[in-house]
């Protein structure tokens, strides 16, 4: 009976919990049964943490049965990207440059989601330094994608994606820094959120880009991504109750969005949006300068600082290193400090201009990857494939992270497909509501 929970919403597992209907240590016990004995578990879990899991679920359900939980999501087991620290237990970014490192202490997000009663499973795959949105990793492993098995699962929260779709962790802590909690998201049917720069502490988080890096939730549902922001700010959740999209003003925003968007994510988003407008949803379509305009600087802004961030350790060892990630690296280490900040003083402009040509419209909608996943091996064999492919698909999902604003991805009902709702930058609250509304019309969870 307890397997049958598996592939149910994380929110689900807590009612039943609080019900009594589900004990944590029964649910634990049977998540770690089915990632041991599953044929994909070692390509998703880079390490178990079977230990703590089993004592926080013996913690969780005395909670229970005292009537003494601490949040709806009390006794629900989690996934952890293998970027946030774990005490005791290696965190190594997916990547052979930092094997063996093993932090003291807990990410604070951990901690957090600790003291809120979720059981941590272990850490999952990812691309190397999270610097990829394909998924692909040949130094660690490279997880599956739910919907083909020949095909990257997305990034760079891979195993985070994975260990939701295959039913090995209710829900997944992933991170963000140009898409990496919403390609995956897409590529493998889930619901991703991307929080707001600053939103959340990355302290205890393995950095790639600290200006643009964020932490959020993969998780089957909206609720379920509300409950988890919840939980990681020891705050009640947003309110989802009538969420409707009656009167609603969406801006489809055309131009960059679509430029090479494969056949069957355009036809996927089109009937998306046709639903939000059965709905009452009010659509106008337009493109904006300023969002192109930011798009150009992304080369000048984000790899010097990743480049920064990194150099000593991966020159100290580049050969350990997957090429096409070595190579991404390398190419922010030639540009001139004038053109980083002058880029930078040009997009806070292009911030605000953006602000102001949406401040009408309760989201921005758009397809969250223009592309399906692609074929793994071709991506091993092909370089210049892996590197089209790898700016196209994260294409979409940088706007949001270059104009620093919230962004949910959800299921269109077309495997492999996302759309996209975008809010102005701490407006997570709005945009869950918004997202909640919109998953309804879908056939979400």
């Amino acid at each position: 009976m307890t397997d049958a929970w598996l592939t149910r919403p994380a929110a689900d597992q807590g009612r039943a919990i609080d019900a009594g209907d589900l004990c944590p240590l029964a649910l634990t016990e049977a998540y770690l049964a089915a990632i041991n004995g599953h044929d994909a578990g070692p390509r998703i879990y880079a390490r178990l943490t079977e230990s703590r899991a089993l004592d926080e679920a013996i913690a969780a359900r005395d909670r229970a049965r005292a009537g003494l939980r601490r949040h709806a999501l009390d006794g629900v087991p989690l996934s952890w990207k293998d970027l946030f620290d774990t005490a005791g237990v290696a965190t190594e970014s997916g990547s052979a440059v930092l094997k063996g490192r093993v932090p003291g202490h807990d990410a604070d997000l951990l901690q957090t989601m600790t003291r809120a009663g979720t059981i941590c499973l272990g850490k999952t795959h990812q691309t190397e330094f999270a610097y990829s949105g394909l998924g692909l990793n040949p130094v660690t492993a490279t997880p599956p994608c739910v919907n083909d098995p020949d095909a990257v699962p997305g990034g760079s929260s891979s195993g985070a994606a994975a260990s939701v779709a295959f039913g090995l962790a209710a829900a997944a802590m992933g991170s963000d820094t140009g898409g990496s909690v919403r390609i995956p998201a897409a590529w493998n049917d889930l619901v991703g959120l991307k929080t707001t720069h600053g939103r959340l502490s990355l302290q205890g988080v393995v950095p790639l880009a600290p200006k643009f890096d964020t932490a959020g939730p993969l998780a089957r549902s909206v609720e379920d991504c509300a409950l988890l922001l919840s939980a990681l700010e020891n705050r009640p959740a947003p309110d989802l109750r009538g969420a409707s999209l009656s009167g609603r003003r969406f801006l489809v925003l055309d131009g960059a969005p679509f430029d090479g968007i494969r056949d069957l994510p355009a036809r996927a988003f089109e009937g998306a949006v046709d639903r939000l407008a059965g709905a009452g949803a009010q659509i106008t379509r337009r493109s904006l300068a300023c969002v192109s305009d930011a798009l150009a600087l992304s080369a000048v802004i984000y790899t010097p600082e990743c480049y920064a961030v990194w150099r000593d350790r991966i020159e100290a060892a580049p050969d350990v290193m997957f090429p096409p990630v070595l190579e991404r690296f390398r190419s922010g280490r030639d540009h001139l400090a004038s053109d980083y900040i002058a880029a930078w003083d040009a997009l806070m402009r292009h911030r605000a201009t953006y602000l102001d040509e949406t401040a009408g419209y309760d989201a921005v909608l758009l397809p969250t990857a223009p592309n399906m996943p692609p074929n793994a091996q071709r991506l091993m064999q092909d370089h210049a494939y892996f590197t089209a492919e790898n700016l196209l698909t994260l294409r979409n999902t940088r706007i949001g992270n270059m104009l620093g604003l919230c962004a949910l991805t959800l299921p269109t009902g077309v495997a492999s497909t996302g759309i996209s709702l975008m809010c102005p930058p701490m407006s997570e609250d709005r945009l869950l509501r918004l997202g909640a509304a919109a998953e309804a019309v879908m056939g979400g969870a």
